[in-house]
This record gives structure tokens, sequence and C-alpha cells, in this order.
């Protein structure tokens, strides 16, 4: 469940493992980053802990309805801005300072912890929708801790596989670093003239 997904991103976290949270997974390493680096024990998100008294860093989005459940999913395809070209997020998508992922979700990172999970290492690097909204989270001092709040997978091909994926792949075997070097410090998997 929602806690194994936690304490999986934990492991990964910890132990230099290759991560890549998608969506909920994002959401999970979000809330187990905030157990273990804000000291907020029962950190959660509203839509697994509706006890009001503890702290949530996942809350609903202000224009869904967590009560009709029916069309009320935030869809389509998204603007995403990567907001820090030196970022690993910035590598992987050959420094395109935005990109289109599609969506289905319902809740994110609550805005107003941020700059707490910030200062302490995670960093979100990709943003949504004037800045507000938290679509990539990654840890720089870690080989490949990368989260995303869209859905890759969607556009994802055998053949043309989506940064973050290739990402992932390339980190468990070690090869990550060396594909950035031969291609300048990017990927190398979209055109360069798409800026």
């Amino acid at each position: 469940g929602v806690e194994g997904k936690i304490l999986s991103s934990r492991f990964c976290r910890r132990n230099s493992k290759p991560f890549l949270g998608i969506c909920l997974g994002l959401q999970t390493a979000v809330i187990g980053f905030a157990r273990d680096e804000l000291q907020m024990e029962h950190a959660n998100s509203e839509e697994f802990d509706s006890n009001s008294n503890n702290p949530k860093v996942v809350v609903s989005m202000p224009e869904v309805s967590t009560e009709e459940l029916g069309g009320t999913m935030r869809l389509g395809s998204r603007p995403t801005v990567i907001t820090d070209r030196a970022s690993l997020a910035s590598k992987l998508y050959d420094h395109r300072q935005t990109i289109y992922e599609r969506h289905r979700h319902r809740y994110e990172v609550k805005p107003a912890i941020v700059p707490e999970l910030e200062a302490k290492g995670l960093m979100f690097t990709g943003r949504g929708d004037g800045g507000q909204r938290m679509e990539i989270a990654e840890i720089p001092s870690h080989p490949y801790f990368v989260c995303c709040q869209f859905h890759p997978e969607y556009e994802s091909r055998p053949m043309a596989p989506a940064p973050l994926f290739l990402g992932l792949v390339l980190a468990a075997k070690g090869r990550l670093e060396n594909r950035l070097k031969q291609n300048g410090g990017q990927l190398g998997l979209l055109s360069t003239d798409a800026n």
C-alpha cells in the first residue's frame, strides 16, 4: 500500500538506489522526505489521512472536488516549466525549458511546504500553472532520485522511451553520467531545436 511506497522511496533515497516516482510515487516520496528530513513524523496526504491533527504535505487541488469524483481530475497534456537549467530534469529533457506531459490526478504537493522541503534538499525543478504546481522533484546529491506528478508512460514507446524512463535505466546500469557527458550535458533523446 501507500506506506510500502513511502518505505520504498526511503530505501532508495538512503541507499543511493535509482528511483523514479510517478504521480502517487512523487506524493509518497514527498511524504517520506517530510517525515525524515522535516521531522514530521505523521506527515501524510489528505487522500489517505483524514485526521486533521496530522500535517498534510499532499493536498487536493483547489479546483478539484473530493466529494464528487466523476470528471473532477486534472487530465490531459499540460506544460511543465523546468526552472533549473543545471538540474537532472533539464539534462534528461535536453535542456528544453517547457515540456508537455499528460496528467491524471486530484492531489498535489502543498505549495506552502515547498520552501521547507527545498531547504532540506528535495528540489522542485519542474513547475506548472504559474509556478504553483510541483511537477518534477529531484535530489541533486543523489545519483537518480527523480519524481514527477505527470505520467510519462502515456507518451513512452519501446523505440522512443520517455526521458525519465531512459534516465532511470541508464542510472540503474551505471551509464547515465557517461551518456550525459557524451551528449554535451544532456540525454540526447529529443531534438535540440525545440527550446
